[in-house]
């Protein structure tokens, strides 16, 4: 029978058999009396050795095939990697055949369903809600695999929780998420954790509990989605408070499958008194867990060991990278002996999806809805003067990311016009998302710009002084290495620096001009700041365009999130893109990228 969310009754009493608490849930028989029997059954001189796998995916995104919609085409990349659910079925099928089918569990870790138009068009176009719905193409892909948990993502929460509700009913399995509380009470919002029950051969089941733990950053980055009604307390805080309540429900193994990374900093900075990527710090501090499936961070982690500060016992960590290009499977061993089940051995490994062909029946379930999307993202929206990429625009301001902040600029003027502030310059934030995003000279489809942007960001307009934009462009420019005049440059070393800061947190500013000297050290970077040919004054006052992500402290750039708001849109920026192009019917390069703008100096010499 499938498990939804009114499923999901909060238990305040233990069971008869003391194995219920609040929050979980519990598979297979759990009568004590059964217990002592298959107990007494399972003493003997040898203890009994047995072997299960728990496989696990993570940062699906949205893709079930290996196919590109920004492309429309099959999946690729410079390493061969495939994509999508339908591969990883056939890995799962697979690893079900050699181990046996009743030895083997399957879990995620998080971020479903966002990430492609598939997802989108679910979401926005052809929504799930409603009595007439559709399922979900995700939902329909993991049913049919037949996965036995997922944790919640923090971009589950980004169509809004009625739509992640939604999903969630759709799903015959449960969504996790010990540290997804009421806002109000503090209690579960969402189950902490489920137990299933393996039967090995001899004695009483095998009980493993997998707990689901999410990322704190959700109360940032999805803001206005969630404040006042869910909070999002830390993952090892958490997982203290649940691991010994699985323990205590009967589980005699546990596995934590938790929406974060193994380590490193957090983005948010001081923002929340939680850590963004607390895998290793998870195990290393909290008792009892087994291995932990981490994801998040987009990394390949075939197998990391902590050890557990208390205990001394190893702990299994792993992460299958992201998009369903690898499948992690942690093999235990156990062994019954005096009626109880030990773990004597964990490992863990990664099964590549470019290894198989895809599922037949997985492709034949979305056929219809993977059609339907590749029709709408074909659409014709106007047309472009010029062939723009944006293979350069982490060394150089291009055409194709002046054409992000011209939008923005333009929804925000028009948004302004006639008010208090219609009088302020405006300016635009932009990042470069995409590193393989192109528009073509000529026709240009909705796919094309989807590709540009594609995260599912809103507008906002929020007023910064000048000397507050230059402290915003001096954060952003730790993007960049310290190169010395005359040392030669490696593209590949260039950027992301600074805790390996991503693409998406290098913001550059449409409508100033400025150098950024590479040379210097971060936070004396930025030199010859202007705004329309005069030097930006520090105390002027400007209305910065930017996005949600950023205006709720996403990157932890200063001073925009507390940064007065005077204007926001709850339509994505995608389709204030699509709509700009299709009211302008052709994008001229020339009619906002010109002499002004930023470059990368060496000691005032320009790199490029």
């Amino acid at each position: 029978m499938p498990l939804n969310r009114r499923d999901f009754v909060t238990r305040s009493a233990a069971t008869a058999a003391g194995a219920a608490l609040a929050g979980g849930l519990a598979t297979g028989p759990a009568a004590a009396a059964d217990h002592d029997r298959d107990d007494a059954r399972g003493r003997g001189p040898a203890p009994f050795k047995a072997a299960f796998t728990v496989m696990g995916t993570t940062d699906l995104h949205g893709h079930v095939l290996n196919w590109e919609y920004f492309t429309d085409s099959e999946y690729d990349d410079k390493a061969r990697n495939d994509v999508g659910l339908a591969k990883i079925s056939t890995l799962v099928e697979q690893v079900r055949r050699e181990k046996g089918r009743g030895r083997t569990l399957l879990i995620d870790a998080g971020d479903t369903i966002q990430g492609t138009q598939l997802s989108y068009y679910f979401a926005r176009v052809e929504p799930i809600t409603g009595t007439k719905a559709p399922r979900h193409p995700m939902a329909a892909a993991m049913n049919a695999i037949g996965y036995d948990a997922a944790a919640l993502g923090n971009h589950e929460f980004n169509y809004g929780i009625p739509l992640l509700r939604a999903y969630q009913d759709q799903l015959e399995f449960p969504l996790l998420g010990a540290n997804a509380v009421d806002a109000k009470t503090e209690k579960p919002a969402f189950p902490p954790y489920v137990i299933r029950e393996l039967r090995l051969g001899h004695g009483r089941p095998l009980r493993v509990g997998i707990l689901g733990l999410t990322n704190p950053g959700i109360a940032i980055w999805d803001k206005a989605n969630v404040q006042g009604q869910l909070a999002f307390p830390g993952i090892p805080e958490i997982a203290a408070k649940w691991v010994p309540k699985v323990r205590a429900a009967g589980a005699d193994v546990v596995v934590v499958t938790a929406h974060t990374g193994v380590d490193g900093g957090s983005s948010w900075g001081d923002q929340l008194p939680y850590s963004e990527n607390a895998g290793a710090e998870t195990a290393a501090t909290v008792p009892g867990i087994d291995a932990i499936l981490v994801g998040h961070a987009h990394k390949e982690i075939p197998q990391r060991i902590v050890v557990n500060e208390r205990t001394g016992k190893e702990v299994v960590l792993s992460e299958p990278a992201l998009w369903g290009e690898r499948l992690t499977c942690f093999d235990f061993e156990v062994e019954f002996a005096r009626g109880e089940w030990t773990v004597t051995g964990v490992s863990a490994r990664l099964l590549n999806s470019n290894t198989v062909a895809e599922d037949p029946g997985i492709v034949a379930l979305v056929a219809a809805q993977h059609e339907k999307v590749v029709a709408y993202v074909n659409q014709v929206i106007g047309s472009c003067k010029e062939a723009l990429s944006i293979a350069e625009a982490r060394f150089k301001d291009t055409p194709i990311i002046d054409l992000i902040g011209r939008v923005q600029a333009d929804a925000v003027r028009d948004a302004l016009a006639g008010g208090p502030y219609a009088a302020l310059p405006v300016l635009a934030q932009a990042a470069p998302f995409n590193r393989t995003a192109a528009i073509p000279a000529g026709e240009v489809k909705l796919r094309d710009a989807a590709g540009l942007y594609i995260y599912e960001n809103t507008l906002e307009a929020r007023i910064l002084t000048g000397a507050q934009l230059k402290d915003y462009l001096e954060y952003s420019a730790k993007y960049y290495a310290q190169v010395a005049p005359g040392a030669a440059i490696d593209l590949d070393a260039l950027t992301n620096q600074a805790n390996n800061t991503p693409d998406y947190n290098y913001d550059s500013i449409y409508g100033l001009s400025y150098d950024i000297d590479i040379a210097q050290p971060v936070g004396s970077r930025i030199v010859n700041l202007s705004h329309q040919g005069a030097p930006v004054d520090p105390a002027a006052q400007f209305v910065l365009a930017v996005n949600n992500y950023r205006a709720s402290g996403g990157g932890n750039f200063p001073h925009v999130a507390a940064a007065q708001q005077v204007w926001a849109n709850s339509d994505e920026i995608r389709n204030t893109m699509i709509s700009w192009v299709k009211a302008k019917g052709v994008i001229d390069p020339a009619d906002f990228h010109g002499a002004d703008g930023w470059r990368l100096v060496r000691a005032g010499v320009p790199v490029f």
